[in-house]
């Protein structure tokens, strides 16, 4: 993937933006310009044109970047390069940024990603990048390693993914660190004080857990991270219709990037007290299955009337936010795939954000901004809270309203965190649906490299 070698006999990749064409054209030989003019070149974003050389072979390529906006270097425009290049090894022509630097090294790695456990072996690429000066080489195969970990997990279909698998992705993550870890199965949630993760998962054929793992030294700020990880949603009783339940193998996604940054966390060595917490259930269907109408238990004490049995993504984690919430941590992050809302209003690149604290959003959202790993701020608009009561319960876990789905669900998850002061609550995707340059279809692992560079930002000093 990388080579530190000298330069000698690779390939040079300009970059180039549309607005510098001209003047990096009109500095390259005669045979390079009229190259660049006969194939209509115009430096337009992911646009890429290969140089040969008296043989026909790759000699050079140029990437176009598009306009200049001021805007950072994108870790996507080297992430495009993978699936275009011919075999080689390949440096960049010109010096970039200490922190362009970085993004293009890891957009590099993270283009070369291949999910393929269920495919015949195919012919390995040999696709090579001299690390750019002042790189931490360390630190990209950090990012590179937990985000493959989250894409491998979310790609995973929920045959092999079970609740089980998932919980068995933390427990193995958490012994390679050393972390103190229990997983609670079953019935024993009910003695443990977690009904409401009972509930969702028990009309499956694989029971409910809750992986619970604790790393780092007892004088550290503490940071826990909640993930939901429903491994396959029919939406119970209320169940999906086949178009929405098709692409269901991605409710755990929330669990995922949990793990990804969990592993970012611990492998950077953060002084930090890490607590992870993993709900692990399937949404199934069967004589066990809780029913519309149902009042269940939660561990906060209060009582929550079913309004629908598909919104069971916060049932699992009201239950992990409150034990989260008893320890009184320095700050509490869930990541869930939670609502369909979400996506309606910010679409599948977009993340929600939730927060309780002004300045820590700002600084997740400028965070995100330099990571090519954006989020968006909504509300935790506390006049729709009457939305989700209840004649029989505390509150019921939906509306009776079909507007601002995902406020309710950050609502809703609001009630069990009184205790700590800094929340963030993040609504994501999980998954790409169409092919894009450098981002395949299938798991993408958002908010996990924002929230890594903000622990760094807040924590590593």
């Amino acid at each position: 993937m990388f080579l530190r070698e000298d330069r000698a006999g690779s390939i040079p990749i300009h970059l180039v933006y549309e607005d510098e064409l001209e003047r990096w054209r009109n500095a390259q030989p005669e045979s390079t310009r009229n190259w660049v003019a006969a194939n209509h070149f115009r430096a337009e974003r992911h646009k890429l044109l290969l140089l040969p050389d008296a043989q026909g072979r790759a000699a050079g390529v140029v990437l176009g970047l598009g306009r200049q906006t001021g805007e950072p270097f994108s870790v996507w425009h080297a992430a495009s390069l993978a699936d275009r290049l011919p075999d080689g090894d390949y440096h960049l022509a010109e010096a970039l940024p200490a922190e362009a630097a970085h993004h293009f090294a890891f957009g590099w790695a993270y283009g070369l990603y291949r999910f393929d456990r269920y495919r015949r072996p195919g012919s390995a690429r040999s696709l090579q990048l001299r690390l750019p000066d002042g790189v931490d080489a360390d630190e990209i195969e950090r990012l590179r390693s937990a985000t493959a970990l989250a894409r491998d997990l979310i790609n995973t279909p929920a045959n092999d993914m079970s609740p089980e698998g998932l919980a068995q992705a933390a427990l193995d993550l958490g012994r390679r660190h050393g972390c103190r870890h229990r997983i609670i199965i079953g019935d024993d949630l009910l003695a443990n004080r977690f009904p409401a993760i009972h509930a969702v998962g028990r009309a499956a054929s694989v029971a409910p857990r809750l992986a619970d793992l604790e790393w780092g030294h007892p004088s550290h700020p503490k940071v826990t991270l909640v993930g939901k990880g429903v491994c396959f949603d029919t939406g119970g009783l209320d169940i999906k219709p086949s178009t929405s339940m098709l692409l269901m193998k991605k409710d755990m996604g929330g669990a995922a990037v949990t793990l990804a940054l969990a592993q970012l966390i611990m492998d950077a060595r953060l002084p930090v007290r890490l607590r992870v917490l993993i709900p692990a259930v399937e949404n199934a269907i069967s004589a066990q299955a809780y029913r519309p109408g149902d009042v269940i238990g939660t561990r906060k004490g209060l009582s929550v009337e079913v309004g629908n049995t598909d919104a069971e993504g916060r049932l699992i984690l009201c239950d992990a936010l409150a034990l989260a919430d008893e320890d009184k941590p320095d700050l509490i992050v869930d990541m869930a795939t939670l609502t369909g809302a979400a996506r309606v209003a910010l679409g599948p690149e977009l993340p929600a954000l939730f927060c309780t604290d002004d300045a820590l959003a700002d600084e997740l959202l400028r965070s995100g901004h330099r990571a090519s790993d954006p989020m968006w701020r909504l509300p935790l608009w506390t006049p729709y809270e009457e939305e989700l009561s209840s004649k029989f319960a505390d509150l019921n876990n939906v509306s009776s309203s079909g507007f601002s789905g995902a406020i309710f669900g950050a609502l809703f998850l609001k009630r069990f965190v009184t205790e700590t002061p800094r929340w963030v609550h993040l609504d994501l995707y999980a998954w790409n649906g169409k092919e894009r340059p450098g981002r395949p279809a299938g798991a993408e692992p958002q908010c996990v490299r924002a929230l890594y560079a903000y622990l760094k930002q807040r924590y590593a000093r």
